[in-house]
């Protein structure tokens, strides 16, 4: 199989792979589960302001696409590690990778708007 794909990626225009590594890519992070959870614990919690899970996924879709456009200017070790925490206890969050990132680098940082999503830091200020 091996043999196959490098037969492909030689026959390919230029040379360019057909295939794209996962890491330069944005992870694929199954948020809606982290969401549902996220706003169970903050009813149960019976905080004066808990989180839907509908403003969860917002802020969640709002990340990832802000991740989508910076996710290359970064260094593949920092996206890793950023990755790796954001998605600790088999839970993660595009607003806990995109804040990782942003942190490495403040002067890449761009205005957003304040994010909770499911981050785990959220209720943290």
């Amino acid at each position: 199989m091996n043999i196959v794909l490098l037969s492909i990626m030689l026959a390919s225009p230029l040379g360019n792979p057909l295939v794209i590594p996962v890491g330069d890519r944005v992870p694929i992070i199954n948020v809606e589960e982290t969401c549902r959870a996220t706003a169970a614990t903050d009813k149960a919690m019976n905080l004066d302001l808990p989180q839907s899970v509908e403003n969860c996924m917002r802020d969640e879709n709002a990340a990832r696409e802000q991740l989508g456009t910076v996710w290359s200017t970064y260094p593949a070790s920092t996206r890793d590690r950023c990755a790796q925490e954001a998605t600790l206890a088999g839970t993660g969050s595009y607003v806990d990778l995109l804040t990782c990132m942003q942190m490495t680098d403040p002067a890449k940082l761009i205005p957003t708007p304040p994010l909770r999503g499911a981050s785990k830091n959220r209720n943290k200020t």
